[in-house]
């Protein structure tokens, strides 16, 4: 059944999600509220059970199939890390991937990598969805919309929290299968191979620095990119983003996660550094890490082929993403505060 009731009624209901009316101020200020509108039809209510099912969804096929593809940048990556004496730079080190391991190096990983990033897409964007639906509702409509920028951190930190736990063990038997010849072939021999050596604590060795590397990185992600692309609608295109064509949003959606991803690189890199050299050397410990690389090494090792990896993946998954919610009617992720 096509639901009737008048636009202004839809809109003040998604930007007071609790469901009381709202107050003459509250009313007054929908204008400001950075809530984005329910779509006009569409079979899932927004913040239902199916919604975050979808956004979960969405989150699986945005993560694991864009990281996967990315494979042989992210061996390049990693072996410039452990090893910046063999693999100078990214023409040469490719040429030795090459030279050494054959095509099918360039590959190496890619199964944990689709597992593993698949399950913390999971997480990442259908918690982020709950997260900055009940930070907004802790902190009612006026601070919600005063303090957005605070709402997208705190729901992006807390549902990285939760998928790094999911994709920690994944994440090290990428790093020891891409990086040291022989450890192993891919997941299926790789998982229990690790186990064995080091018990079901080395599957979690590298949590801490993923913890520093990815919520810094979310963070960054999911506040950055909801302001630039509320920046592009407010600023750069003079149609009110509910007027404009899908098109025309997938393309604002994979423009603003391509910026945010080029921060989202440089934030995170001194801790993705750490994570590979403490995944790759047994028994290493994080001052290890710093003696060994310094300060230096921990900001810059790898970060250009990082950047052009990040960028282009956060942009996709944005792409992605965003699509997946539109098929299923809903709309996408950010965008100008909505109108009367």
């Amino acid at each position: 059944m096509v639901n009737m009731e008048p636009n202004t009624t839809r809109v003040a209901a998604v930007n007071n999600p609790s469901g009381s009316p709202p107050s003459p101020s509250t009313a007054a200020g929908i204008k400001r509220n950075f809530l984005i509108p329910a779509p006009k039809e569409g079979g899932i209510e927004m913040y239902s059970l199916a919604f975050y099912a979808t956004c979960t969804a969405g989150g699986i096929l945005s993560c694991g199939p864009t990281h996967t593809a990315v494979t042989p940048l992210d061996v390049l990556k990693c072996n410039m890390q452990i090893d910046p004496t063999k693999y100078k730079s990214v023409g040469s080190g490719f040429g030795t991937l090459l030279k050494e391991q054959g095509v099918k190096g360039f590959f190496k990983g890619w199964a944990p990598t689709l597992v593993g990033y698949s399950a913390q897409g999971a997480y990442k964007y259908g918690l982020y969805e709950y997260f900055k639906k009940h930070y907004s509702d802790i902190a009612g409509p006026e601070y919600a919309a005063k303090y957005k920028t605070l709402i997208y951190l705190a729901g992006s930190a807390s549902s990285e929290f939760v998928a790094d736990i999911a994709l920690c063990p994944f994440e090290a038997v990428k790093v020891r299968v891409q990086t040291q010849p022989g450890f192993a072939r891919g997941l299926s021999d790789g998982f229990p191979k690790l186990i064995k050596a080091e018990g079901v604590s080395g599957l979690y060795k590298g949590i801490v620095p993923l913890w520093g590397r990815q919520i810094p990185y979310t963070m960054m992600k999911f506040a950055t990119f909801e302001n630039i692309v509320e920046g592009i609608y407010k600023y750069a295109i003079p149609t009110p983003k509910e007027q404009c064509s899908v098109p025309l949003q997938i393309g604002v959606s994979f423009s603003g996660g391509y910026v945010a991803g080029i921060l989202c690189a440089v934030i995170s890199h001194p801790a993705d550094n750490l994570v590979s050299f403490l995944n790759n050397a047994k028994g290493a410990t994080l001052g290890d890490a710093v003696n060994k690389l310094g300060l230096w090494g921990l900001c810059t090792r790898g970060l250009p082929l990082r950047i052009v990896m990040v960028g282009t993946l956060t942009g996709a998954q944005w792409g992605i993403y965003d699509s997946f919610k539109v098929f299923f009617g809903l709309p996408t992720t950010g965008g100008a505060p909505a109108t009367k």
